[in-house]
């Protein structure tokens, strides 16, 4: 018979439940499902090697300060170039190539969204919030490789500005610092091994999956009744970035520095530094241009003009 007057008697039962709970979390694995069929179905020799599941700085493509700073120069010097050469010259239309380019983003973000809320979630669930923001323990192996791959899709993304040459749109400064800075920041975050990352990338890459569709779908003729709410989601995202951030980075230094702390947070100086900065700067550069897109006087004739000059609509692309 059970001792329901035991106080013992509701812990364990609440254990049974919360183990129950966790059985459900973990009972479907996309990461070992989408691992079984890539061991079935690709070739040994074409498996990824370990410096592009593991960050292997001198090793691993683009680990390196000087390779990050050739990719941005380089980036910078084709799309000004391209613009030059553009000149004088009709406008690509590209719907194909684009509307491809954008499929690959926002399903990718979805894909790689899942994978992280599958590793984090169950983190939270039986650690709790801070130590998955802050505990050394918390920057796991499949995180690292999600964070490596998402580093990677920075690089991919350029291609956007690419295609604002190509089809002879105006080069806003926003679009252009956003790209550029933001993979310089994913890689200041992998080498700093900051355990707040997931907060950040699992943000952005929810807002990237709606982005990069809605890119898609209006190159195709689709018309996007939420494209104003686009801007609203990356100023919130920037918020809640910053918030946690800036939470996270406290912890570090008041650790440290005996002020008032929870306890100590995880990853390098330098990468705070760049993670509160940048940050920062965005939510400062998206209000401003939500601003001035919509809140302005005579906002119908600027929207228009927004419209035609992004080629899609007035979203800046969020990193």
């Amino acid at each position: 018979m059970k001792n329901f007057s035991n106080p013992n008697f509701g812990m364990r039962k609440h254990a049974k439940k919360k183990r129950r709970e966790m059985d459900k979390i973990n009972k479907i694995n996309i990461y070992d499902t989408l691992s079984s069929m890539a061991h079935a179905y690709i070739p040994q020799q074409y498996h990824l090697p370990t410096y592009l599941q593991q960050w292997v700085p001198g090793i691993t493509p683009l680990s390196t300060l000087e390779g990050v700073a050739s990719a941005i120069v380089a980036y910078l010097a084709i799309i000004f170039g391209g613009r030059e050469l553009m000149r004088g010259r009709e406008p690509f239309k590209l719907k194909i190539a684009f509307q491809l380019h954008n499929t690959v983003l926002y399903v990718g973000s979805g894909v790689l969204l899942a994978l992280m809320a599958e590793e984090v979630v169950p983190m939270i669930y039986k650690h709790g919030f801070y130590y998955s923001i802050c505990s050394e323990e918390a920057w796991t192996d499949k995180l690292e490789f999600y964070y490596i791959i998402n580093y990677y899709f920075k690089y991919i993304e350029l291609i956007d500005t690419v295609f604002l040459v190509l089809k002879k749109k105006p080069l806003a400064f926003l679009h252009v610092f956003h790209h550029a800075a933001t993979a310089a920041l994913c890689y200041t975050q992998l080498e700093g091994r900051t355990a707040v990352s997931w907060v950040v990338i699992s943000l952005n890459l929810a807002v990237h999956v709606l982005m990069y569709y809605y890119y898609y779908a209006t190159a195709g003729g689709a018309r996007i009744w939420w494209k104003k709410y686009l801007t609203t989601m990356q100023i919130t995202q920037f918020i809640i970035d910053i918030f946690i951030v800036y939470f996270a980075t406290y912890q570090h230094y008041g650790y440290r520095w005996g002020w008032p702390h929870v306890g100590d947070c995880t990853g390098s100086r330098f990468a705070a530094f760049c993670g509160c900065g940048l940050l920062t700067s965005y939510l400062f550069l998206f209000i401003a241009f939500y601003v001035k897109t919509y809140k302005s006087v005579g906002r119908r004739t600027s929207v228009k003009k927004a419209v035609t000059e992004a080629g899609t609509a007035p979203v800046p692309v969020s990193k």
